[in-house]
């Protein structure tokens, strides 16, 4: 089966769907939850639809901020339990099924003055067993260590100098693209089969199907399936009102690397006044630097895309500026994002408290929702949400299957295109479509975006299947170059050249 999704098989898949063909699940919401459970399903020999309101990676999934981390901050809430899965599940992702996608990422938390640090190396310590507990290897992701302050400035010049008396060195994972992640298992998840209709939105759910509406006809129809799983996070209490959640919003500031000067290390910043909480200062292979994150309930309706707001924007940007030589400044940020975590109410705690462990939920009339979690734990949310459904006894096979564009050694491409497309990256370079769209990102990108990942229209290209869509004036430049082309991108094709699974 072909892992290539585009316009014409989702016209294809969407017809034979609503012309009444049931499948064995019907899983709604196109987040990496709600791939990695049509991923899950299928590659059990179960027939699947996943179907998606907007775009693949269009709510929480893309608003990351894109790690994948062993879960240091559950051990301070003593859920060890929580913290070892974490460190299980970034451990699969960086040696087994997306080594192309996630990378080492070296973090740096510095000391100032009479600081020791021996609370938070301590917190750093049980981290490190529970790496090798987890089978991760050193070579993939080394132990910490305390650094002096000569060595803390040659990772990251930018730091305050005054006072520096040196830092604690650690290392956790990092996704090159949240989004990307979600499109790959995607991918992998139609190549076993599965149907993966985006633009089409549920208004109807029952434990045996649901009503859709094809959002770019406008047309409705049913689906029948045996059983149904509500992965839309955020919105899942939307369809399923029993379903109590309590929203938390985390925001992220966007900034160019060289306002900073920290290179390619991170920064764990302690926000001042919590023993366990931090602010991080991530650097990017675009030359882009985030900061984040908030952790702030949300109240009243769910927007589509939720925004960050100046208080967040403030509160990120003081923390920040407490560890850097130069002090930043509303005008250093160049976007921000904020992402609404689905959390389960719990009463009399605020949300920064919340327990980040995952439910599955089944209603009266048996549609099966999983909420909670985090998304380096999204392979184990998907398979307990499938192991729900008691359709077989199959036990879950993903932590082998290996993702789209995964690879265990060296690709002949240009190294940027490796690190994005992984095996698939000399496909990619093949198509000999070199020009410019803005920044980086050439035409053959864009055309392998409509032809193989899904992409129906501008905005799924500039915001979701690349991260331009992030710094706003960037956007606006690379849509100019963008737009008047699409004709001529919809109507080009490749050739027979099939990507790798």
């Amino acid at each position: 089966m072909k892992t290539s999704l585009n316009a014409e098989r989702r016209s294809r898949e969407l017809a034979e769907i609503a012309d009444g063909l049931a499948v064995d699940v019907l899983v709604v919401g196109g987040g990496v939850t709600g791939v990695g459970a049509a991923l899950d399903a299928a590659s059990r020999g179960l027939s699947v639809c996943l179907v998606e309101a907007h775009d693949l990676a269009f709510g929480t999934s893309r608003w990351s901020s894109k790690l994948v981390h062993g879960g240091l901050r559950y051990l301070a809430h003593g859920e060890v339990g929580l913290a070892y899965e974490s460190a299980v599940e970034r451990g699969i992702l960086m040696t087994r099924t997306a080594p192309h996608l996630v990378r080492a990422l070296p973090q740096l938390v510095a000391l100032y003055g009479k600081q020791r640090g021996s609370l938070v190396m301590a917190g750093l310590r049980a981290g490190d067993v529970l790496r090798r507990a987890a089978g991760t290897p050193s070579r993939v992701l080394p132990p910490p260590r305390r650094i002096s302050a000569a060595e803390t400035l040659a990772l990251a010049p930018g730091l305050r100098a005054d006072g520096l008396t040196g830092a604690l060195l650690s290392f956790d994972g990092q996704l090159i693209d949240d989004a990307r992640l979600v499109v790959a298992l995607a991918r992998t998840a139609a190549g076993f089969g599965a149907r993966i209709l985006t633009r089409a939105r549920v208004t109807t759910v029952a434990g045996d199907g649901a009503r859709v509406r094809d959002e770019l006809t406008g047309t409705e129809f049913d689906v029948k399936a045996r059983k149904v799983i509500n992965a839309t996070g955020v919105w899942a209490g939307q369809l399923v009102p029993s379903v109590r959640l309590r929203p938390s919003r985390g925001s992220h500031l966007v900034l160019r690397a060289d306002a900073l000067g920290i290179g390619s290390t991170s920064l764990t910043v302690p926000i001042p006044g919590e023993t366990n909480r931090f602010v991080l200062v991530l650097p990017q292979a675009d030359g882009r630097v985030y900061i984040g994150l908030t952790d702030e309930p949300v109240d009243g309706p769910i927007p589509d895309v939720p925004t960050a707001p100046q208080s967040d924007v403030d509160f990120l940007l003081d923390v920040a500026s407490s560890v850097l030589q130069r002090p930043l400044t509303s005008d250093d940020v160049i976007g921000s994002y904020a992402g609404l975590r689905p959390l389960i109410e719990q009463e009399g705690s605020r949300s920064a408290d919340l327990s980040r462990k995952h439910a599955v939920l089944t209603s009266p009339d048996g549609v099966i929702t999983v909420v909670g979690g985090k998304l380096t734990t999204y392979r184990r949310m998907a398979a307990d949400a499938v192991d729900a459904t008691g359709l077989m006894k199959i036990p879950c096979r993903t932590k082998e299957i290996p993702l789209v564009g995964a690879t265990g050694s060296a690709v002949d491409a240009p190294p940027r295109l490796v690190a994005k497309y992984g095996a698939e990256a000399p496909l990619v370079a093949a198509l000999n479509r070199p020009e410019t769209v803005f920044g980086e990102i050439t035409e053959a990108e864009v055309a392998w975006a409509y032809e193989h990942e899904g992409a129906l229209d501008a905005d799924d290209v500039l915001d979701r299947r690349t991260r331009i869509g992030l710094v706003p004036v960037d956007r606006a430049r690379a849509a100019e170059r963008l737009l008047p082309a699409l004709p001529d991108w919809l109507s080009w094709h490749p050739g027979p050249t099939e990507p790798l699974r």
